[in-house]
């Protein structure tokens, strides 16, 4: 940090303000007044001495980006996409009519960690939507937050299921959380899966045979929930989220974002298909043109754990503070990056995520037009440990400063090996 002054006339002063790009900062060791030629008392508001941080100005536009590999799937395998779409879309909205009609009811919260929850909503959410897809894909892999990997391993085909994204939320009755609801192919967890059980009492009559059956067997993963924090607070940010792959690749996902707050909740539904594009109700969206990091709203996440990762992404979230013209923290993965497809945010980042958090997230964004890589700019996989995914016009810029903290950690000793795969899963990856 330094002290700065503008060199400028008033016409200059002017054209900075509805322009920082042309901005012109000349350091100087003693503090100056700077004399804009207005009228006091506005002259004595603006002639403080400028202090600044030399980082301030990052970009000046990126006219050809860098080209990344896509992460959607080339091919949908036997089942129709319009097919696999529309179970995503019923799968998500059932999971979300669960979560609608427990939001502004007190909540039966319990906890996996010190900070990390999980209530009755997220566990009843999780079983309609394995339901649904068991009634439809019976064969399919499941991998669930909450119920862990269902079903055939043999399978191409392995949905991600985030029931509540995230949980904390509900108790404070604050309005970010959703449903997401991903399908793709099988997956294998790291440290095994016989450490997982499905909340069977809670789905639906029909369906507790096939789910009894299958738990604990090799082959089916599903991810359900986004937001579980959020929802238990009450705060409007969270999410129902499903996505599924084919052979480790995104096909489709749907997530249910919770909108609006106590005593006036409302959802919006977004999708997409791989080459079909992304919608938002119906209608379709697109990443929002900025192309200058100055001019952009960025949203980052923190993980439970605060580790070397979680300290150096507060680092990150502090540098982008002072160059962009804001960084939210949300708290729900899935809404973060249904923003950026939305257009309303630029780019998104996180370390630690599971599959379920973003296998629905990720396609969205880029059937968008946006663009998506690990925090190394590295290609990314739904199993991968980190995600970046922007616009895309600003996707170089971003990673200038993401890229080498993320190096960092990994010469320091951060695993950055595939997790939550299931076993003998199949895939292209």
């Amino acid at each position: 940090m330094g002290s700065f002054t503008i060199s400028s006339s008033t016409k200059t002063y002017k054209s900075l303000l509805s322009n920082p790009k042309f901005i012109y900062l000349k350091p100087t060791t003693t503090p100056k007044i700077v004399k804009f030629g207005i009228p006091f008392p506005l002259q004595h508001q603006l002639s403080s001495t400028f202090k600044m941080c030399t980082k301030a100005v990052l970009s000046s536009g990126v006219t050809n980006p860098k080209p990344f590999p896509k992460i959607a799937s080339e091919s949908t395998g036997p089942v129709p996409i319009k097919q696999l779409l529309d179970v995503v879309l019923i799968a998500a909205k059932t999971g979300a009519e669960v979560v609608m009609e427990a939001v502004n009811k007190p909540r039966n919260i319990s906890y996996k960690g010190v900070t990390d929850l999980v209530t009755d909503t997220d566990k009843m959410s999780e079983a309609a939507i394995l339901g649904v897809v068991a009634e439809n894909f019976g064969d399919h892999l499941i991998l669930g937050e909450e119920g862990g990997i269902i079903g055939n391993t043999s399978s191409d085909y392995l949905w991600c299921i985030d029931p509540l994204d995230p949980t904390v939320f509900v108790e404070h009755s604050l309005a970010m959380s959703g449903i997401r609801v991903s399908v793709g192919t099988s997956l294998s967890t790291a440290g095994g899966t016989d450490a997982v059980t499905l909340p069977v009492f809670m789905a639906p009559l029909a369906h507790v045979s096939w789910l009894a059956g299958v738990v604990g067997a090799p082959g089916s993963w599903s991810c359900v929930a986004n937001g579980t924090t959020n929802f238990a607070h009450g705060y409007p940010s969270f999410a129902v989220s499903v996505g599924v792959l084919f052979r480790g690749k995104p096909v489709a996902a749907a997530v249910v974002e919770f909108v609006g707050g106590p005593h006036c909740w409302n959802t919006r539904t977004f999708s997409a298909s791989a080459g079909g594009g992304a919608f938002c109700n119906g209608n379709k969206v697109h990443v929002s043109q900025t192309d200058l990091v100055e001019r952009s709203l960025l949203v980052t996440g923190f993980g439970y754990e605060h580790d070397d990762a979680w300290l150096t992404n507060i680092g990150l979230f502090k540098e982008f503070t002072d160059i962009s013209r804001g960084v939210r923290r949300l708290g729900a993965a899935a809404v973060d990056m249904c923003h950026v497809a939305l257009g309303i945010v630029e780019a998104y980042w996180e370390y630690r995520l599971k599959p379920w958090d973003m296998a629905a997230g990720v396609l969205i964004v880029e059937e968008a037009g946006g663009t998506v890589t690990r925090m190394d700019g590295e290609g990314f996989c739904v199993f991968d440990r980190s995600v970046l995914v922007s616009n895309g016009l600003m996707h170089a810029k971003l990673l200038e400063r993401i890229s080498p903290a993320t190096e960092k950690l990994k010469n320091d000793g951060m695993d950055v090996s595939l997790w939550f795969k299931p076993e003998n899963y199949n895939t292209d990856l």
